[in-house]
């Protein structure tokens, strides 16, 4: 999975810089980040999965490499205990793509993008790369319940500063939140695919709390 993810960094990141000393010291920034003893899901697995979810539907996504540097960048910045991760992870990548010579309005598109999953909500309604992006992202919440299972094991670890009585209370305010929705994937391919199974999931893991 390691070599497959330098390959893809290294081939996407080619396509706006020769600087090879950059392109691998971003890796090398990514692998680290994304590898810290606190990451138990926020971690590679999750970008490697997404990718490959990307790359699945790359024919109908407008700007395939906006939408791939989101998913490198999104959760590049991740604490538990703080509530601006997503906007930490927006601003990086912002930071990072301008050393990349990115395109300007481009860049911005992916800071939107990867604000947009702090709330799960599309801001951006030019095309349907914000609505494919938050579907990838909550994915995982329609999975086989053994995955589902697993998932939410390494969600209590990322959060285990917190005492059962705080950690359920809030994943309960959460799960509820995705419920309460009219429907929680965006588009028609994630919807079908597995909105059913999610629902069930999350009714599953609140009945336990």
């Amino acid at each position: 999975m390691i070599e497959w993810l330098q390959e893809e960094w290294i081939t996407l990141a080619s396509n706006y810089t020769k600087n090879d000393a950059l392109i691998n010291k971003y890796w090398d920034e990514i692998e680290t980040l994304y590898s810290s003893k606190n990451r138990h899901y926020h971690n590679l697995s999750h970008i490697y999965n997404m990718l490959l979810q990307a790359k699945a539907i790359e024919d109908i996504i407008d700007d395939y490499d906006a939408i791939r540097f989101a998913i490198w960048y999104h959760d590049i910045i991740y604490k538990a205990t703080k509530k601006n991760n997503e906007t930490k992870s927006a601003e990086f990548a912002q930071n990072r793509l301008k050393l990349f010579g990115f395109d300007e309005k481009r860049t911005r598109i992916v800071k939107n993008l990867i604000e947009s999953t702090q709330k799960h909500d599309i801001v951006l309604q030019e095309n349907e790369d914000n609505a494919y992006l938050l579907d990838m992202d909550l994915s995982i919440l329609g999975t086989h319940w053994d995955v589902y299972l697993k998932y939410i094991q390494n969600i209590r670890k990322e959060y285990a500063i917190y005492p059962d009585f705080m950690y359920k209370k809030g994943r309960k305010k959460a799960m509820l939140h995705f419920l309460e929705r009219k429907q929680i994937y965006v588009t028609h391919l994630y919807r079908d695919k597995f909105e059913t199974q999610a629902r069930h999931n999350i009714e599953k893991e609140i009945s336990s709390l």
